[in-house]
């Protein structure tokens, strides 16, 4: 295992972020899109400095939150590769900003849209809706899911300066150079955008959906694999998921008709893969669930029972990094290092983890 290569340390540039709206004209919707990439040498210090780092208010449970960023920050001239993340259902762009200004530290521009379930008001959950209706919605819901994906790629390619940054030097993407990370219903996206979307190199799924037995309330989506071409693909998911077991996590990975590894947190559930681990978690266990989610929160364990979100991060962090400068830098280190005893380097940081 190289000692010159740590996945697990924040990267050499400063992160800069900015909010751009993107309307797609063939559907009529306005996108609210998260663009990271590497600042400028200015903005040192300034991403990681509560003073000056980026605040914004996180949906679902309405409060601020902070991320490593600077709010648009001028960025660092250069060409980088580009990476997509997908979010969680109905979770929001800003669902993982602790992957996503990782990333971008490292040296890659990561997009992410509020997908369509969070803006379209046809999808969104109607009040005493019936099965049929529920069905319907569900069904636009799953359809709409890759065409975002792919919007969101066209749309950013064809910008010729992403950043508007008249005289400021540019930011852009190579557009040889595209992977795609996605959690949960966003792991389930990233790996059905694989199969209808050649630019795509490299895939992170992280809990995705897919499996053929989903759970009672959870998105009955389907995957066929038929991808036709080599896409390198990382697994990372947790060893007590509630919503998306284990079970379905092995279903997916034997499936998978590329090159592929899975990586297993230990002690962690469904939610470890997003920003503030503990206070999701604890806000979903707690939620008294009816109808077909009855289920959920009784058979997840208390926080207190499971590993860290810090541990949590710097096992996505890390790995997602990772699979990334291998198969789109295409660095000798980071293969050299999934190829070694990634365990051992995980436990060295308090991590538990086991590979498939």
């Amino acid at each position: 295992m190289s000692k010159a290569y740590d996945p697990f340390v924040r990267g050499r540039f400063p992160v800069g972020v900015r909010t751009i709206q993107a309307l797609d004209t063939a559907r009529d919707r306005l996108f609210p899109c998260e663009i990271w990439y590497p600042a400028a040498a200015q903005h040192a210090g300034q991403d990681l400095a509560p003073e000056t780092q980026d605040c914004f208010t996180a949906p679902l449970i309405n409060t601020v939150r902070r991320q490593s960023a600077v709010r648009d920050a001028v960025a660092q001239f250069g060409t980088y590769p580009l990476v997509i993340f997908s979010h969680s259902s109905g979770a929001g762009r800003r669902s993982a900003t602790f992957l996503c200004t990782h990333l971008a530290s490292h040296g890659y521009i990561v997009a992410s849209l509020d997908h369509s379930e969070v803006l379209a008001p046809e999808l969104a959950r109607k009040i005493d809706e019936t099965a049929e209706q529920k069905s319907a919605r569900w069904e636009a819901l799953i359809a709409s899911r890759v065409p975002d994906v792919l919007f969101l790629l066209t749309y950013l390619l064809g910008r010729a300066n992403m950043f508007g940054q008249v005289g400021e030097g540019e930011a852009t993407v190579d557009a040889t150079q595209i992977g795609i990370v996605g959690h949960s219903f966003g792991g389930w996206t990233a790996l059905a955008a694989t199969e209808v979307e050649p630019r795509i190199r490299a895939v992170v799924a992280l809990a995705p959906g897919g499996s053929s037995h989903p759970r009672p309330g959870i998105l009955p989506v389907k995957l066929t694999f038929n991808w036709g071409r080599e896409v390198p693909t990382l697994y990372l998911v947790a060893e007590n998921d509630v919503s998306l077991p284990l079970a379905g996590m092995y279903e997916l990975f034997e499936r998978t008709p590329a090159t592929k590894q899975m990586f297993i947190l230990r002690r962690a559930d469904h939610l470890h893969f997003m920003d503030n681990v503990e206070e999701m978690h604890e806000a979903v266990r707690t939620t008294p669930w009816t109808g077909e989610l009855a289920w959920m929160p009784k058979e997840m364990l208390p926080i207190a029972e499971l590993c860290s979100g810090e541990q949590a991060h710097l096992f996505v962090r890390g790995l997602t990094l990772s699979q990334l400068d291998a198969v789109l830098k295409r660095e000798e280190n980071a293969q050299q290092f999934l190829q070694g005893d990634v365990e051992a380097e995980l436990a060295r940081r308090g991590v538990e983890s086991r590979r498939q």
